[in-house]
């Protein structure tokens, strides 16, 4: 089968490559994909790749083989999936656990841009606790974790102020009932929870922002720069802010899969995809994404999508 494997070179982060297909272990399902969506953290794993590492953990498809353990859907089912790697091929052998069903009214396009940016998005705002009546500021806020955390947040009550670089990338965001603003100083706080996802000096400017008493959590560190708070500075802030630290992973993730897939079908989040292309232009998308040239998700096909 064809796969996408790294190359090392920035310029062309991947190129194809024949090889096997994988063999599924008890509890996985073979699974054909149709579509794959890269995360813009996966575009930095390429800059130096680990020797065997095979990129690809947002996929789609069709079930080809059940798992030989019995879990898992059946031969013929289309499913969403978070396989821990290996992805962006013709076929992923994805474990059970974390799989889901997908209905007739959601197609695979949509379904791979789902599931490591919307399972951050739900797990981060669990953390939180619920949104209603907060006042919340999301930086970081123009990427696929930040369109999702804006549309789940504001459909649960909440009032949202997003960072983003440009009024381009904030389009939709203002169009989901965010306050938008294009840098986290010009944010009118006080806020009740601040969910910062840049690092270097937004970090600390964030944490300024949040009331006596609210909660910071930290889950990215997109500007790739090491962020630095002192604690002086910080007395004159807020008092007794918690500041949490998050990441999203842990298997298994068919639950919240399940849950993001439904929301979709009854038109309660809305993928925003920025860029549709044919597998064979990943390379350039991937370019494009790690620049910040594509405003949400970018979606690879490999034919035959639903």
């Amino acid at each position: 089968m064809r796969q996408l494997i790294p190359t090392g070179d920035m310029a062309r982060p991947v190129a194809f490559a024949e090889v096997p297909q994988p063999v599924p272990g008890p509890g996985e399902a073979l699974v054909k994909v149709e579509a794959f969506a890269p995360n813009r953290g996966e575009t930095f794993l390429l800059e130096r790749p680990e020797p065997g590492w095979l990129p690809g953990k947002d996929v789609a498809g069709l079930v080809v083989q059940p798992a030989a353990d019995g879990s898992g859907p059946g031969a013929g089912t289309r499913v969403v999936g978070h396989p821990p790697h290996g992805g962006w091929a013709e076929y992923a052998a994805v474990p059970t656990h974390s799989l889901a069903v997908l209905p007739d009214g959601v197609d695979s396009v949509r379904a791979a841009a789902l599931p490591l940016a919307g399972i951050t998005a739900l797990r981060l705002l669990r953390t939180a606790g619920s949104p209603a009546g907060l006042r919340v500021l999301l930086t970081g806020a123009s990427g696929g974790v930040g369109h999702y955390v804006t549309e789940l947040a504001v459909g649960g009550g909440a009032e949202v102020t997003a960072v983003t670089a440009t009024p381009w990338r904030g389009e939709r965001l203002a169009a989901l009932g965010a306050r938008v603003v294009h840098d986290v100083t010009a944010a009118e706080g006080p806020f009740d929870l601040v969910l910062e996802s840049t690092g270097g000096p937004n970090l600390p400017a964030a944490v300024s922002l949040a009331r006596p008493g609210g909660t910071v959590v930290w889950f990215g560190q997109a500007s790739r720069t090491p962020a630095t708070l002192d604690f002086f500075h910080l007395l004159g802030g807020p008092e007794r802010v918690t500041i949490r630290h998050f990441h999203y992973a842990g298997a298994p993730y068919g639950r919240d899969l399940d849950a993001l897939v439904r929301l979709v079908d009854r038109g309660r989040l809305r993928p925003e995809i920025g860029r549709t292309e044919d597998w064979a232009r990943t390379a350039d998308t991937l370019v494009d994404l790690r620049e910040r040239r594509i405003r949400g998700k970018a979606v690879l096909t490999t034919g035959g999508t639903r």
